[in-house]
């Protein structure tokens, strides 16, 4: 850009920072084309801002096929002057699946591992929490639109259990699910930087992550509103219907 503009990088450079530009970087998007998705926003944003009394609020998913990866050398630990290293190549010893619910009012995670991510297993999961959740409260689970949530067994099992009720996030819009976030923690934290070799280890780095989460837990605090989230929509929509494709 300074030698098509004529001026010096620094310049460039200066311009840059004052109006926050990172020519550098790139994100991706994806935008809900759910019918629903303005009454599902102002649904989950309600429950997460004005949470129902006498009940529990669970932010439910699945985080499935994560890999026992081996490196295939020692890691270099972090020191002085040093940042940690680890070698790019490594050997897979088998996936499993974390079933979480985050608690929103307390930040503490039930937690369970299974080797595939069925129906199956959500209902299994589902009669966890039932048993964790003290039978005078309802249950409140906001859970993305994954089919194994809406198979018939576990429709029947839901009819069974009317304490639980489900609120589903829009299509596309999984940033609506609080229990991402903490997704994001395990695997930076945890996941991403060990090296494991067996899936058997692998779950039990989940469970001691899980087991110390649990024992100082932090929730994260909803802020923005269903208006502020549909306002910021609305002018990013207005922002690129004039884009060339």
């Amino acid at each position: 850009m300074a030698a098509a503009t004529g001026l010096s990088q620094s310049t460039i450079s200066r311009i840059w920072r004052a109006f926050a530009l990172q020519p550098h970087r790139t994100e991706t998007f994806k935008l809900s084309n759910d019918p629903l998705f303005i009454e599902k926003v102002r649904d989950i944003v309600g429950i997460y801002m004005n949470p129902p009394e006498r009940a529990v609020v669970l932010c439910v998913d699945e985080k499935s096929q994560i890999q026992a990866l081996e490196r295939s050398q020692p890691i270099l630990p972090l020191r002085p002057g040093r940042v940690e290293r680890r070698s790019h190549d490594y050997r897979r010893h088998g996936t499993t699946t974390l079933f979480a619910a985050l608690d929103c009012a307390t930040g503490k995670v039930i937690g369970e591992l299974h080797r595939r991510h069925r129906a199956v297993e959500f209902k299994k999961f589902l009669k966890t929490i039932d048993r964790e959740v003290p039978q005078e409260l309802d249950v409140h689970l906001i859970l993305d639109n994954y089919a194994t949530h809406k198979t018939p067994a576990i429709k029947r099992w839901l009819a069974r259990n009317p304490r639980f009720h489900l609120h589903f996030t829009p299509t596309y819009a999984s940033w609506l699910n609080l229990v991402e976030r903490w997704f994001a923690e395990i695997t930076n934290r945890r996941i991403r930087r060990g090296s494991f070799r067996s899936t058997q280890a692998l779950e039990s780095a989940i469970r001691d992550y899980v087991e110390n989460n649990n024992e100082n837990p932090k929730p994260f605090i909803w802020t923005k509103t269903a208006d502020d989230i549909l306002q910021s929509i609305a002018a990013y929509c207005n922002e690129i219907s004039d884009s060339a494709h």
